[in-house]
């Protein structure tokens, strides 16, 4: 089977596929300064890299959402993640508080798909 990676620098990729799946890695906001805004703009990012791999929302397998504060912003971020999947499409999902690469960064997702 053929891996292929999508949009990649010699650190990483933003999305790998390898035969029906698609792996992103973890994707960060632009400008958004709240937990709502940036995970809007998170899983903006995410809706372009799954269709980009050949599949979309509805075909997620697995979720890790990262905080770096999850008792300030866990609720947010759940109401845009629950406002974003479809209806019986949830999957999997982890959710935790950890320190992010950057100061600023208070959303972090990652997710695996299959691919349509």
């Amino acid at each position: 089977m053929t891996i292929t990676r999508i949009h990649t620098n010699p650190r990483l990729s933003g999305a790998v596929t390898f035969g029906d799946l698609a792996f992103l890695s973890g994707q960060v906001p632009g400008d958004a300064t709240d937990a709502t805004g940036q995970t809007r703009e998170v899983l903006e990012k995410i809706d372009a890299l799954l269709a980009e791999a050949g599949s979309d929302k509805d075909h997620l397998l697995s979720a890790t959402i990262y905080l770096k504060n999850i008792e300030q912003d866990f609720a947010a971020m759940n109401e845009v993640w629950s406002a974003w999947l479809s209806p019986g499409q949830a999957p999997s999902r982890t959710t935790l508080q950890a320190e992010l690469a950057r100061p600023q960064v208070l959303v972090e997702i990652t997710v695996i798909a299959a691919r349509r």
